[in-house]
C-alpha cells in the first residue's frame, strides 16, 4: 500500500495526538502501538481494495493509497486501530478507549472498538454518525448524521451492500436485506426491509420501492 507518510511518522502522529488530548506513555505503550498500527494498516489495505470503486482517494498511481490527513481514511484507520488493540493486546489497559475517543474528537464518529465491522465498509462523511452493536454485512456504507441503534436492547441485522444516506436511522429489531438504500432522513424502527429496495419515510409509514439487483452494482 502506498503511504502518504511513513509508518514511523504515522505512529509518531498518533502518539502526539493521544498525548496532547489524553495521555500516552511512549515507553510502555509504544511497542503495542507499533504492532497495532501495522495490523490496522493491513486491514485498511484490504478494506480500501474492496471499496476502491467508491472513492478516488483510495488509489494513487494504480496502488491502494492511505493518507492520514484525509479524515475519511483516518476514521476507518482509527476504528481498525482501536479494534485491533482491543482484540490482540488485552494488556493495553485503556489504550483502545483512548484511540476510540480520538476518533470521536477528530472525526466526529462514534464507532466503539468492540463492534465488529466487516472487512469492507465505506463512509462518505463520518461527522455525527453513531454506529451501535448491530450486525453489519459486507460493503456497508454510511454518511453524516446516521444512526444504528437499539430498541429495548435489540439491534438491527444489516445485510450486504446496504447504504445509509445522510441522516438516516435504523433502530431496534430490524432485518435489512442485501442491496438496500436507506434514503436521506429515513427512519426505520422494528421493521424488516426486503432485499433490493430503496426506503423512504419513517416507521410505521415507510415507502419501500423495489429495484433490480443490477441497480445496486
Amino acid at each position: 500500500m502506498n503511504l502518504e507518510i511513513s509508518i514511523d511518522d504515522i505512529e509518531a502522529l498518533i502518539a502526539k495526538q493521544l498525548d496532547h488530548i489524553f495521555t500516552y506513555n511512549r515507553e510502555t505503550e509504544g511497542p503495542i502501538m507499533k504492532r497495532a498500527v501495522n495490523l490496522a494498516l493491513s486491514r485498511c489495505e484490504q478494506c480500501f481494495s474492496l471499496t476502491r470503486v467508491r472513492s478516488k482517494y483510495y488509489v494513487r498511481n494504480s496502488e491502494i493509497y492511505f493518507n492520514p490527513f484525509h479524515s475519511r481514511q483516518y476514521a476507518i484507520f482509527l476504528y481498525y486501530l482501536s479494534n485491533s488493540i482491543y482484540k490482540e493486546f488485552p494488556e493495553s489497559g485503556t489504550l483502545a478507549d483512548r484511540v476510540y475517543y480520538l476518533n470521536k474528537v477528530l472525526n466526529g464518529l462514534d464507532l466503539f472498538y468492540e463492534i465488529e465491522m466487516p472487512d469492507a465498509f465505506f463512509l462518505d462523511h463520518p461527522v455525527g454518525a453513531v454506529l451501535g452493536r448491530a450486525v453489519y454485512g459486507e460493503l456497508f456504507s454510511f454518511s453524516q448524521g446516521c444512526t444504528v441503534g437499539n430498541n429495548k436492547g435489540v439491534y438491527p441485522v444489516i445485510g450486504s451492500n446496504v447504504r445509509m444516506m445522510s441522516g438516516s436511522k435504523v433502530v431496534g429489531e430490524c432485518r435489512v436485506g442485501d442491496n438496500v438504500i436507506l434514503s436521506a432522513n429515513s427512519y426505520i424502527k422494528d421493521t424488516d426491509i426486503p432485499s433490493c429496495s430503496i426506503v423512504f419515510g419513517s416507521s410505521p409509514n415507510l415507502i419501500i420501492k423495489s429495484k433490480s439487483e443490477s441497480y445496486f452494482v
